[in-house]
């Protein structure tokens, strides 16, 4: 299986200049884990997740201060849409990350996380009166 078989193509973007508020409550209401940061400056992608969210929080910063600029990951991994699940998987594994930005045409075309993947990995739900355990 594919990666353009498993990824969201839900692409959240948001920009530099959002606060860790306004992202939050984006990825929220588009019930989503992580939003590409496009910053139209700089030409570059990057990727702000909940984790990185829930992290500045914890530590005591201001959501309504704090931009997303701040705490984007620019160093981001990109995976095509023709890689394998268990490509990306790797790339994910490595990296210690969760999401990938998926790439087309240098474009962003979708998301593929590790729940993505375990989705297509696990076997179909069954009803817990039929698991055997």
């Amino acid at each position: 299986m594919l990666v353009r078989d498993a990824m969201s193509t839900m692409v959240l973007t948001i920009g530099p200049t959002h606060t860790l508020r306004q992202a939050a409550r984006l990825m929220s209401a588009r019930r989503v884990g992580a939003a590409v940061v496009h910053d139209p400056d700089t030409c570059g992608l990057g990727i702000i997740t909940e984790r990185d969210i829930l992290d500045a929080i914890g530590s005591g910063l201001n959501p309504d201060l704090e931009t997303a600029s701040t705490h984007t990951t620019t160093d981001v991994v990109f995976a095509a849409p023709t890689w394998t699940l268990e490509e990306a998987a790797e790339a994910m594994t490595h990296g210690g990350f969760r999401h990938l930005i998926v790439l087309d045409n240098d474009g962003p075309v979708g998301v593929v996380s590790v729940r993505d993947i375990i989705r297509c990995w696990a076997p179909a739900r069954r009803h817990p009166a039929e698991l055997v355990i």
